[in-house]
């Protein structure tokens, strides 16, 4: 049986400034990260059967 899920913690203070500055950096990934993660999810697919 399932458990129920708990409320998400509202952040407050320097916590929750920490957080909206951490959500709004972009962290851009090298070509060759890239082409591993679309290795990855093409070898996923191709096992997947849905």
């Amino acid at each position: 049986m399932a458990r129920p899920i708990k409320e998400t913690p509202i952040l407050y203070g320097e916590d929750a400034r920490r957080f909206e500055a951490r959500m709004q950096e972009r962290r851009r990934i090298s070509v060759e990260e890239r082409a591993e993660m679309d290795m990855i999810y093409k070898t996923l697919r191709a096992t997947a059967n849905f």
